[in-house]
């Protein structure tokens, strides 16, 4: 498994979350500036409304390029215990430990992206190639880890 692909895609990904979110905050911005009204206090709600969805993308932003930054810090080099950057093979599935974007489809194989602060990742943080842990009395097994 080529873990610089896997790396390369969870980056494309977040770059693509980060274009759509400024795209959408730049939109509404837009959008309130444009909502004029004579009716007052319509026209308040209306424009608190549209503040409170560009701070919520905002927040989305934000997180987005917190990923982002911690993402750029993974390099591609094998690692030998679970830690970030590693890819793990379990008897559960495929985990790449970088940031949390979900299901990934890499060489015609499902990969978990998830984040070191998942309940995942902190219960099989620093372990090796051949040790058990569990996540919700669930036991996993550590095949492999690149």
């Amino acid at each position: 498994m080529d873990k610089i692909k896997i790396l390369t895609l969870v980056k494309t990904k977040i770059a693509d979350k980060i274009q759509k979110f400024e795209s959408l905050i730049e939109e509404t911005r837009v959008s309130n500036n444009d909502t004029k009204s004579s009716m007052g206090d319509k026209y308040e709600t209306g424009r608190e409304m549209l503040q409170q969805e560009i701070n919520n993308l905002q927040r989305q932003l934000n997180e987005c390029l917190q990923q982002q930054l911690l993402v750029q810090k993974i390099t591609g080099d094998a690692v030998s215990k679970v830690q970030q950057g590693a890819l793990v093979k379990t008897n559960k599935g495929l985990f790449y430990i970088s940031a949390s974007i979900g299901e990934i489809t890499v060489e015609n194989q499902k990969v978990m992206t998830v984040s070191t602060e998942s309940s995942l990742v902190k219960a099989m943080a620093g372990l090796t190639q051949g040790q058990n842990f569990f996540v919700n009395t669930v036991s996993q097994t550590i095949e492999q880890i690149w």
